[in-house]
């Protein structure tokens, strides 16, 4: 496999007893050190970054001087307030998470972001490199993750619908376009009353993530997604099937959580970071199981980076722990925590990768599987300055119609009045 292929198929795009787990910005950037007089780093994260206690105390090991504080918050939305809020001024950590989604609205504020060294900028896929480079050539964000997606689904709920329950043949089952995969929905509820996936809002992600210029206009920037008909098809689609196919559970609410592991749902699309989720969230489950398929062949939902502020306290400590978290090493090993696939051209030719396996998913080559899935990727989908806050907004409408708080018409209404207040 060429990496240089992979550049162009990938969608662009998201212990020990010293390490705390503590709430996103709860514990502001060190100004000093830490009491017993190590240098103390603040990383902060969202959802799960594959960074345990043990992969942190590895950093601390091979460096006596330092202590790491990991801050993980609870959604991505979460850790973008606070990023806004307080970049330039007081209070971020030393090492910050980003998401791809919001990376547009952190390039306008470049200037506030410690660049990468020159000597790391060849480490990374050349579009997760190209999207990070600001105007003036600085690299302002270390690369983590990807998100190729496969389908993950409970294979006891399958055998239930009468439905097959070997990846393989769930692959072929699953071949196809969204209707195809609605159809099977169709199928598996009639069976068995029960939902097929959880939410409009998840299943809209996947969809709109194949769609090359959803929301803007890649040369004037303008926001062109009202007046987008592959965006209402696509609402329109995912809103008719889920009035029977959706458990109707907001991703990331308890409810979702709790749905991973009661059975409210027999699939989800699922990126390589949404493993370690499932296994997190439904530790007893035996028989959640990943397919090596994605409707229209190929999705990217995802991926993140690693951003440094300029005005932090430990600026150059901060820039080698980053360093050291995106190195090949340490990415095999957070895809192995936590399903995070690696955008590092050295990790993607892992045998350690390709060859990894996932016991709770009843040892699926996931290794493979998502290698596959990231080839299968054909579109990288412009996501310009408006595009969180159009989505965001979607999401919401979306929401409120599988809540009951409006129909499918109204809601779509309140979307369009909400874009274009934000342009």
């Amino acid at each position: 496999m060429k990496l240089s292929r992979r550049t162009r198929a990938i969608a662009a795009v998201t212990g020990a007893a010293s390490i705390a787990i503590i709430a996103a910005g709860c514990a502001p950037s060190s100004d000093s050190g830490s009491s017993d007089g190590k240098v103390e780093l603040t990383v902060a994260t969202f959802n799960d970054f594959g960074y345990t206690d043990e992969l942190l105390q590895e950093y601390m090991d091979a460096n006596p001087n330092v202590k790491v504080v990991q801050n993980v918050a609870a959604t991505s939305n979460d850790a973008r307030a606070n990023y806004f809020q307080k970049l330039g001024k007081k209070g971020l950590a030393d090492v910050e998470a980003i998401e791809v989604d919001w990376l547009p609205e952190v390039m306008q504020y470049s200037d506030l972001l410690a660049p990468v060294p020159e000597d790391l900028n060849d480490r990374w896929l050349d579009w997760k490199t190209e999207a990070a480079t600001d105007a003036d050539g600085n690299l302002i964000g270390y690369g983590t993750d990807i998100g190729p997606e496969g389908v993950c689904y409970r294979s006891d709920l399958f055998a239930a619908a009468g439905l097959p329950t070997d990846r393989e043949e769930v692959a072929k089952l699953l071949d196809g376009d969204w209707a195809k995969y609605f159809e099977v929905g169709a199928q598996y509820t009639a069976a068995t009353g029960n939902a097929f996936f959880d939410s409009a809002g998840g299943t809209y992600q996947g969809m709109i993530n194949q769609v090359d210029a959803a929301y803007e206009d890649p040369e004037s920037g303008d926001i062109t997604a009202t007046e987008n008909a592959e965006v209402e098809d696509i609402y329109n689609q995912v809103l008719d099937a889920s009035a029977t196919q959706s458990a109707h559970l907001g991703q990331w609410s308890d409810d979702w959580m709790a749905g991973l592991s009661n059975g409210a749902f027999a699939t989800m699309l699922c990126p390589g970071w949404m493993l370690g989720v499932i296994s997190g969230n439904a530790e007893d489950v035996t028989t959640w199981d990943i397919a090596n398929t994605f409707p229209n062949g190929g999705g990217n939902w995802g991926g993140s980076y690693l951003t440094v502020p300029a005005n932090g306290a430990n600026v150059e400590e901060a820039q080698k722990l980053a360093d050291w978290l995106t190195a090949p090493e340490q990415q095999v090993k957070a895809f192995e925590n936590a399903g995070t696939f690696p955008s590092q051209n050295d990790a993607l030719t892992s045998d350690t990768l390709l060859g990894s396996t996932n016991e709770y998913f009843n040892n699926a080559p996931v290794g493979q599987i998502l290698t596959d899935r990231a080839n299968a990727v054909t579109v990288a989908p412009f996501k310009g300055q408006f595009y969180f806050q159009v989505n965001d907004a979607m999401q919401k409408a979306l929401t409120r119609v599988e809540d009951g708080t409006q129909d499918k018409k109204a809601s779509w209404d309140q979307w369009v009045s909400e874009v274009e207040a934000i342009g």
